[in-house]
């Protein structure tokens, strides 16, 4: 069971999606406005925000970069009736984590839920330390016994999803679901290609290879100082 915060001030809408999540086992807690539900997250750190983006006080925009300033990474899913590129960028570029077009179906809304919540993350933690490799999450920079890795923004973000998971074997349908946010496997070595990439970065020549393939599955980092 996850706790979830909604921030929504359309009560019809947040009586759906909180009958929904309750009947998919979460508990949620409903506020209507941007200050509460700064005030929420902060008082009682959630496993997920789901934020209208046009709130009474304020924005959803305004409260998911509030908390972000403050170190708070929770995962954080958009709700708008804004649907133009720009609109759906502006709210990944504040924060958020996923981005969703109302009118929605609630099937897909709980999908996008799930698909967050997968993701194994510590909304308090800022920096990661995974032997030889600092990954500070709010600055997007990587580096590796000191050495800058000049990571571009999704490779920093698959680096870090192994990171949390240091030894465990990731496959590349994980890595499409939790890092791309696909819910389909697209006909394409898009994976592969950043994985070739983002090795080249971290392994140089002289350094003991981290990124490492499992024949078959995918792949997995392996610790060495």
């Amino acid at each position: 069971m996850a706790k979830i915060l909604l921030i929504e001030d359309d009560d019809g809408t947040a009586a759906e999606i909180r009958l929904e999540l309750e009947r998919c086992g979460h508990s949620v807690t409903h506020v209507i406005s941007a200050a509460e539900g700064l005030a929420e997250a902060t008082r009682d750190p959630p496993h997920l925000m789901i934020v209208d983006r046009m709130l009474p006080q304020g924005t959803g925009l305004d409260v998911i970069e509030t908390l972000r300033i403050q170190g708070d990474r929770t995962p954080a899913l958009i709700l708008s009736a804004l649907s133009a590129l720009n609109d759906r960028v502006d709210g990944l570029r504040a924060g958020g984590d996923d981005y969703l077009v109302k009118p929605f179906a609630l099937l897909e809304l709980v999908a996008r839920v799930e698909a967050l919540l997968r993701r194994p993350f510590d909304p308090r933690e800022s920096v990661i330390h995974a032997g030889p490799l600092t990954l500070d999450l709010l600055a997007k920079h990587g580096s590796r016994n000191g050495r800058p890795l000049n990571l571009l923004p999704r490779e920093f973000d698959v680096l870090a999803y192994f990171a949390r998971q240091p030894g465990a074997v990731v496959t590349r349908s994980m890595l499409l679901a939790d890092v791309w946010g696909y819910r389909f496997e697209p006909r394409s070595n898009v994976v592969d290609v950043l994985m070739s990439k983002l090795r080249r970065k971290i392994d140089l020549q002289d350094e003991t290879p981290l990124l490492r393939s499992v024949r078959g599955n995918g792949y997995r980092l392996v610790l060495q100082r």
